[in-house]
């Protein structure tokens, strides 16, 4: 899918991942035996300078370990076993498509989605992937903007900033546009263009 970019110069992705959970597992840190934040969905959008759309880029991700969905995941992003059964690839597939599409762009997330990316890769013990592109973590500069982060996911950007959200919550693709628009509208009133050097780390 790519929307049109009036031939804008990319600038940055924004990007969201959504991974395996069941009832309870963020209360319990996913510390119970067997829970792994495996990935199962990487949505992105290359964005201008002015964080207008440019092109999208959506995979499912087939777990290794946790290959059936819970009922609650499933709840959650509306991925259901069948449609990772249909079109579900390899995390080291994925995430190899995913660096080629961001390139030289840095990628933005609406918290440490960064992490996640790298304990997948530790699980599986992949070895020869290319390195993960430079991250920022937008939460520094929706905060410095007057957006309340706390208790937020990457959905919910888009509406705090006054964007009515569009598409299936915890969608990475659709929270990703959320991201984006969230963030496009605060600079249309006057917010500096966020910068594109990681900042420390926010609890």
């Amino acid at each position: 899918m790519t929307i049109s970019s009036r031939g804008n110069r990319p600038y940055a992705v924004v990007y969201d991942l959504e991974f395996t959970a069941w009832d309870g597992s963020q209360e319990r840190k996913w510390m119970a035996p067997g829970e792994f934040k495996e990935v199962i969905q990487i949505g992105a959008v290359k964005v201008d300078e002015h964080f207008s759309p440019q092109e999208t880029f959506n995979l499912l991700v087939q777990p290794r370990l946790n290959r059936v969905l819970s009922p609650f995941i499933q709840t959650l992003t509306g991925i259901s076993n069948a449609a990772l059964a249909k079109a579900g690839i390899d995390f080291a597939d994925a995430f190899t498509r995913f660096v080629a599409f961001a390139g030289a762009l840095p990628v933005v997330a609406f918290g440490r989605d960064d992490l996640v990316l790298a304990d997948n890769i530790r699980l599986y013990g992949l070895t020869a992937l290319p390195p993960m592109p430079d991250w920022i973590d937008i939460r520094h500069w929706l905060i410095k903007n007057g957006i309340d982060v706390r208790g937020m996911h990457a959905c919910d950007v888009g509406p705090a900033a006054g964007v009515p959200f569009e598409g299936q919550t915890h969608d990475g693709l659709f929270d990703a546009l959320s991201v984006a628009s969230g963030v496009h509208a605060l600079m249309m009133r006057g917010a500096a263009r966020p910068g594109l050097v990681s900042e420390a780390l926010l609890p």
